[in-house]
């Protein structure tokens, strides 16, 4: 019983892993699509805000030119 639940918990150990390794990479996507001034990796939530932030922004001049 105890190898089942170590190996319950290693298969679950490792879709986490991967589901992890997964929204990294997207996010490492997005910093790099994102216009930036600074030189210094930013933390998730920075580029969540700054990513939402600058969408805002492209829809207030896209609204200005229509």
């Amino acid at each position: 019983i105890q190898k089942l639940k170590t190996s319950r918990r290693q298969r679950a150990n490792d879709r986490e892993r991967n589901r992890m390794h997964g929204l990294n990479e997207a996010l490492e996507v997005l910093r790099t699509t994102l216009p930036n001034s600074t030189d210094a990796k930013m933390t998730k939530i920075e580029t969540l805000r700054y990513a939402c932030n600058y969408i805002s922004a492209l829809a207030a001049s896209v609204k200005l030119l229509e």
